[in-house]
């Protein structure tokens, strides 16, 4: 079967060269062309049944993913999403949701970059960039948004104790399920630091996969709780290129041992 790359993005703005940002323009660009290429765009609970060699697929497949829940998902990924019926999941901080559900003030004008975004965080004004309950509600009544955990307060999980461990993994689940009235089943490692014990509470806690920021596809037989991602670039050339390799079983494996050296 071919691989599956899993796509990482963070921040979707108008801010060309900033970090971990990709621009609308571009970003529509490339939801398109999956959208055109006929790739399939898999929800967590399809990938899983792939990884299991349950579910058997006759086309292409990609996952779309988006860490840290930022406002500019909604503004200006969530439309295209829309557009190109494209499936995704945002994994979300809780604790940064719960603050900017407080607020109801109406967002600048302008988003800001990632390190003014941080500075906000810092002075908990988090409703001026991270996405609030209402609009994760909006995104996941879609039916092509998936809401699942990034923590409670996006701590280094390799550094945290058990009971740490167990508050930032098992609230977050408990207030994402209560929220939306869904299940949460699917984690993702803030700066994707883990270790054992992280991982242990975190199956204990009821999570069925994990996503890390290790370099790499998904195959038939991965471990669901180290699934790799691709970090996406600010170019749709790029993504073009990658896609195709990354989807073909043999120029995938000879690439990622050349990205290794």
């Amino acid at each position: 079967m071919r691989p599956i790359p899993v796509l990482m993005y963070h921040h979707i703005n108008p801010h060309k060269g900033d970090m971990v940002t990709v621009r609308p323009e571009v970003f529509e660009g490339q939801m398109e062309y999956l959208h055109r290429a006929g790739y399939k765009t898999l929800k967590m609970d399809e990938l899983l049944s792939y990884i299991n060699g349950e579910l058997k697929l006759q086309q292409k497949a990609a996952v779309v993913t988006f860490d840290d829940g930022w406002l500019d998902n909604y503004i200006y990924a969530f439309p295209v999403l829309k557009k190109y019926t494209i499936n995704a999941a945002v994994f979300v901080i809780t604790d940064r949701t719960e603050r900017a559900s407080e607020n109801k003030t109406e967002s600048p004008a302008i988003v800001p970059t990632h390190n003014e975004s941080k500075l906000l965080i810092e002075k908990n004004e988090d409703y001026k960039v991270v996405l609030n309950w209402e609009l994760i509600k909006e995104m996941s009544d879609s039916g092509i948004v998936e809401i699942y955990s990034h923590t409670k307060s996006h701590k280094k999980c390799n550094g945290l104790s058990k009971s740490e461990l167990l508050e930032e993994l098992s609230e977050s689940k408990k207030t994402i399920e209560k929220r939306l009235g869904k299940p949460c089943p699917y984690l993702c490692w803030p700066y994707g630091k883990y270790n054992e014990t992280a991982l242990r509470i975190a199956q204990e806690a009821g999570y069925k996969a994990i996503f890390t920021t290790h370099h790499g596809i998904v195959k038939k037989d991965s471990d669901p709780f180290a699934i790799k991602r691709i970090v996406v670039k600010d170019s749709v050339a790029w993504l073009k290129k990658r896609m195709l390799i990354y989807t073909n079983p043999v120029l995938s494996e000879f690439y990622l041992k050349i990205k290794k050296k």
